[in-house]
């Protein structure tokens, strides 16, 4: 088994940097922050005055949604 040490990655999402501390990838990171700003931009594209903490939460709940339904599809198998 390959034991990866935690990294520091700095991401962008939106107008704000974050530091995250995981053992992914920095291709998986880029990946990732990719993801959450396509998704944050459709948010506000489509709901262009919502607060960007607001668009924050509906991404959340739209990735957790997503994810559920993910596993469900998996469970079933």
């Amino acid at each position: 088994m390959i034991f990866l040490s935690k990294r520091r990655f700095k991401l962008k999402i939106g107008t704000e940097e974050y530091t995250v501390i995981g053992d992914g990838t920095t291709e998986h990171m880029n990946a990732v922050s990719e993801l959450v700003n396509n998704k944050l931009e459709m948010i506000k594209a489509q709901m262009p005055t919502i607060s960007n903490e607001k668009a924050a939460v509906l991404l959340a709940i739209n990735l957790a949604s997503n994810q559920l339904e993910l596993q469900q599809e998996l469970d079933e198998k």
